[in-house]
């Protein structure tokens, strides 16, 4: 998996086995920064009533795709690694995207030092 991060747009694309696994024609995600309200490297909560449609889950191994929960459409591709990214989204197909990446802290502070002067610029309020 490989994340770009531009002036105005984070761009994740994934390798053709983890499209493999998250069941997903898509290679890239293109999200705007507007559309991101935060990104964190806390643990994600996950719970048994999530609804996967379409995705892989191997406990303590894997969990990748499309899932719904009582907080909306969610996209994981999460390993059994602990270095987790979240980006909380709003007006996107995805209310939520979490992954495991080498270097999460550091991506976590670049996405929001991005959002910081994005809304400084434009005086978009912070959610």
């Amino acid at each position: 998996m490989q994340l770009n991060l531009t002036t105005n747009r984070l761009t994740i694309e994934l390798e053709w086995y983890e499209q493999l696994w998250a069941v997903t024609l898509e290679r890239q995600m293109h999200i705007p920064l507007s559309r991101i309200d935060r990104a964190t490297t806390e643990e994600p909560q996950s719970n048994w009533a999530e609804i996967r449609a379409p995705g892989t889950f191997l406990p303590g191994v894997i969990k990748a795709g499309t899932y719904y929960t009582k907080r909306g459409k969610e996209f994981w591709y999460v390993t059994s690694d602990r270095d987790y990214l979240t980006l909380e989204l709003h007006d996107e197909p995805y209310r939520r995207i979490v992954i495991t990446i080498p270097d999460n802290i550091v991506w976590a502070e670049r996405i929001d030092r991005s959002l910081t002067e994005l809304r400084s610029d434009r005086q978009i309020p912070i959610e």
